[in-house]
């Protein structure tokens, strides 16, 4: 009895080392995380807080990104690390009780021809870790550790999913309004060009302006065409994500898109609620730091009681009874002798992957911060060029059709017409990638502020 209380006394004393600490969160992040010319509110309209139908409303978007949360096979696999990691903390917590163990023998022995000798023994033994020095709690806390990484990965994955998926169903919606812009285009060369061959065999025009007429009409065809292969490979990459063999896929259009506009990033601190790889790095930290912890336990004893009970007639020869009742009890204190320098090396190792992880997650914020200035900014930017794009694509409407009129009359040759109409089409064509970009640089930001989440 004394020695059990000096060893809980010894245990007590042995908490002032760290063996018994329990991880703290991280609460503080910089002020500046997203930048010093951004500013941000905590307010109900962090964009991160909205679900994921909220923010995308496109009835036939939103089913494709339930096909694909149902179908991923990355965010199934996510979705069996957690079933790993909860069988591990499991096993982590059964660590905590007795094991026990049935091994029943017999055995039939003859000497010299003699009357054979049956003897028999049933056992039933167990054997149960008294955790005094924390090396199973440290290890159940960093098996929860583990599960709540695991949690964060298969949310990191979900996000990814869900951007991935409006992205390229976005781009679709870009690329259909660029091919139809093409097409139309191509058809008035195609009448231009008519019409600039009747011209020179009236003789109102030369052969190089028809010839210069046929190339930019063959270069709009070829655009045409690279926006086709571009759609088809789109296509296919929504088809892949959703674990699907090559279709064609339903979709709206891009001008009857609605997206939020009035919204806020939300205070840089929510970002480590939010964003599930930060939360990620963070449990890598919870787990460093309670693996030190085991390290430290090695230095300490392990206490192991055990004992069985059962029948037997193999007691001697004195006992003639077919069957007696036998128990043991046995109590065991295991100190390793020659190990303190391995124990000092795993300690270590462990304290410099304690380093690592801290250091991750200062990487993995700050990555996060740029992030969403990146998109942030990107989408400021394609909103102010959006206006830019509606007044020139204005003026070279108004320019193609005063250069026309001006060729009718003689004023102007009809390469110039050919130069203004070019111009137009670039100009279309930009501006409805910039529209894209802004709908991309709203869904990079939903991203980095860990939007996606159910």
């Amino acid at each position: 009895m004394k020695k059990i209380i000096c060893l809980l006394s010894t245990a007590a004393l042995l908490s002032s080392c760290g063996i018994y600490n329990k991880y703290k969160p991280v609460t503080s992040v910089p002020e500046d995380l997203y930048g010093n010319e951004t500013v941000v509110s905590d307010t109900l309209n962090n964009i991160s807080n909205l679900s994921w139908r909220e923010l995308f409303t496109d009835p036939q978007l939103q089913n494709l990104i339930e096909q694909g949360l149902q179908n991923n096979t990355d965010l199934q696999s996510a979705h069996w690390r957690i079933k790993e990691s909860e069988a591990a903390l499991k096993a982590a917590k059964l660590a905590f009780l007795p094991s026990f163990s049935l091994a029943p023998q017999g055995t039939v022995s003859s000497f010299d021809k003699s009357k054979a000798t049956q003897t028999y023994t049933l056992p039933l033994t167990a054997s149960w870790e008294v955790d005094i020095f924390g090396r199973l709690l440290n290890a159940k806390r960093q098996a929860k550790a583990v599960l709540a990484q695991s949690q964060d990965y298969a949310q990191a994955v979900q996000t990814q999913l869900i951007a991935a998926i409006a992205n390229s169903y976005y781009t679709l919606l870009m690329l259909d309004e660029q091919l139809r812009i093409a097409e139309s285009t191509e058809q008035n060369w195609k009448e231009s060009l008519e019409s600039t061959r009747a011209l020179m065999n009236a003789g109102m025009t030369t052969e190089a302006a028809v010839a210069q007429t046929e190339a930019t009409y063959y270069g709009i065809r070829t655009t045409v065409l690279d926006l086709r292969e571009q759609i088809n490979q789109v296509e296919n990459s929504i088809s892949l994500i959703l674990a699907e063999t090559p279709h064609k896929i339903q979709r709206g259009k891009l001008a009857g898109q609605v997206l939020p506009d009035n919204f806020t990033v939300g205070i840089p601190l929510q970002m480590l609620a939010n964003r599930p790889d930060v939360r990620s790095a963070e449990r890598g930290m919870e787990q460093a730091f309670y693996g030190v912890n085991q390290a430290r336990t090695a230095f300490y004893p392990s206490i192991i009681l055990s004992g069985s009970a059962g029948w037997t007639n193999n007691s001697g020869a004195g006992i003639i009874n077919p069957g007696k009742l036998l128990a043991t009890a046995v109590g065991t204190i295991t100190q390793s002798l020659f190990n303190k320098g391995l124990n000092s090396a795993q300690l270590r190792i462990a304290k410099a992957q304690q380093e690592e992880a801290k250091l991750a997650f200062q990487q993995t914020l700050l990555n996060a911060g740029s992030e969403v200035n990146n998109a942030l900014t990107q989408y400021q930017t394609a909103q102010s060029k959006a206006q830019e794009y509606e007044k020139q694509i204005s003026s070279l409407e108004r320019a193609v059709e005063s250069t026309s009129l001006l060729m009718q009359h003689g004023n102007t040759t009809y390469l110039e017409v050919l130069t203004a109409r070019q111009t137009l089409l670039n100009a279309q064509l930009n501006h409805v990638a910039n529209r894209f970009t802004e709908i991309q640089s709203l869904i990079n930001l939903y991203q980095a502020l860990g939007g996606g989440q159910e």
